[in-house]
């Protein structure tokens, strides 16, 4: 684990996963989906660690970690998703720019892609986005401010976040000239996580191939954005 710096000052923990070769190795912050900074999550910073990036997974619930779908949603909702995105997430963003990253990019996982659809508005730093089933009420979207790229994973059998959600959030980017690629799998919500068939929560299942398609698209998008 590491410590960064936010824009205000205060001090975050992270867990950080660096490639063999740092030399000019873009970033990755990689935001955890409502259990916390779990192992899951981790594998997520060693896979982009492994493909060349520097991957940077910020604490945002400050060492907690959820066992249980309820003890999740607390810890969600006593989360200040603004101050996570503008102040944690940013602060992870500008710490790996400052440590030899030239470009970087914020990725999330369900409640992690309803941070980075908000971070691509409020994190000006951030050089594009890879949401996976997640977003912020609609409202709290300012697409106007959403000057970087965004590649975006959708479930269409979603209980969590709806399908109807998506196409509302794609008709404001759209209507803002934001520069996106909505992906839609056939599959439901958590779907790359390996972990969703364990959890005992009907509306997650893992797609190992809806699974594999996403992050081959990732993978493609992240090379194009960041250049490595």
């Amino acid at each position: 684990m590491i410590t960064f710096q936010r824009p205000d000052g205060a001090s975050v923990e992270a867990y950080l996963a660096e490639p063999a070769d740092l030399k000019n190795a873009p970033g990755v912050v990689v935001i955890q989906e409502w259990w916390g900074l779990d192992d899951e999550i981790k594998n997520v910073a060693n896979l982009l660690a492994k493909a060349g990036y520097r991957a940077l997974v910020p604490d945002l619930y400050r060492g907690k970690l959820a066992l249980e779908a309820n003890e999740a949603e607390h810890l969600m909702n006593d989360l200040n998703f603004g101050d996570a995105a503008s102040q944690d997430i940013r602060g992870a963003v500008q710490y790996l720019k400052s440590t030899g990253s030239d470009k970087v990019a914020v990725t999330g996982f369900c409640m992690g892609g309803a941070l980075t659809v908000l971070s691509s508005g409020l994190v000006p730093e951030c050089d594009g986005t890879v949401v996976w089933y997640g977003y912020p009420p609609l409202e709290y979207v300012d697409a106007s401010a959403i000057k970087k790229p965004m590649l975006a994973h959708w479930a269409l059998h979603d209980d969590f976040f709806s399908i109807d959600g998506v196409d509302q959030l794609e008709q404001k980017l759209k209507a803002a000239g934001v520069i996106y690629d909505f992906q839609r799998y056939d599959a439901k919500h958590a779907f790359a996580n390996p972990k969703s068939d364990s959890r005992g929560l009907p509306p997650l299942q893992y797609n190992p191939a809806a699974a594999d398609l996403a992050w081959d698209r990732t993978m493609t998008f992240l090379k194009n954005t960041l250049g490595n």
